[in-house]
């Protein structure tokens, strides 16, 4: 079969199906995983050794261990546990969407709270002096200068994970979630026309990529103008 003959009105529905599917997957996941990510990047940097090493740990284990590996632990390794099948947590198990997003919350959230750990522990030293010498408490000082500052700093390195998360998502259609990738495997399988379905998707997954890439740009340009040089 010609390739262009896989493009139709039902096709092109199920790649929108896709990409909605992989837009909420990813800005879900990513926005839960920042929200996890924050206080953890802090408790990250705790003196409480109690504190700091579970962090650590989490973040260790998450990061040094594959997404899709942990997208199959989510996904089938609950099933396994006694008696759950029978609790209300299974509504939500049973469903694939909801283990894959709980295995890309986690990741994501690992990775983040690298990248705001980071940024936080560069905060420059004056900038906490003068937080002091106005007399801020601890969370004052985290709320209104410390965590801002390193938001600023951060930006281009969580720009790369919200991307990476995209393309991540990829692996998404192994437990039965029809996105992007989904789709032009559905498609490739019913039409045999492989060059076609997935070229198409990779335009798309390229579109999304530079959008991002371009958001973060404009905020970077916004909040970081002011170390550039002055010409």
């Amino acid at each position: 079969m010609n390739g262009n003959d896989i493009f139709t009105p039902n096709t092109f529905e199920m790649y929108w199906s896709g990409l909605v599917n992989t837009v909420h997957l990813v800005f879900v996941s990513l926005v839960i995983g920042l929200i996890i990510a924050v206080p953890l990047a802090i408790a990250r940097g705790s003196s409480n050794l109690w504190i700091r090493k579970p962090v650590w740990f989490f973040t260790y284990l998450f990061r040094g261990t594959p997404l899709l590996i942990q997208l199959y632990l989510a996904y089938y390794g609950f099933a396994f546990i006694p008696g759950i099948q029978d609790t209300w947590l299974w509504f939500f198990l049973e469903d694939p969407i909801y283990p894959a997003l709980l295995a890309f919350t986690l990741n994501t959230a690992a990775y983040t709270t690298e990248i705001f750990h980071g940024a936080i522990q560069s905060t420059p030293r004056g900038e906490i002096e003068a937080a002091r010498a106005y007399g801020m408490n601890r969370f004052t000082m985290l709320r209104r200068i410390v965590l801002p500052s390193a938001f600023r700093r951060a930006l281009p390195a969580y720009g790369n994970e919200v991307i990476f998360m995209l393309h991540a998502s990829a692996i998404a259609f192994v437990v039965s979630i029809t996105d992007l990738t989904g789709a032009a495997y559905y498609i490739y399988a019913r039409f045999y026309a492989p060059f076609a379905a997935f070229l198409f998707v990779a335009v798309l997954y390229m579109a999304l990529s530079f959008s991002i890439q371009g958001l973060f740009k404009y905020l970077e340009k916004r909040l970081l103008g002011h170390l550039k040089p002055q010409s």
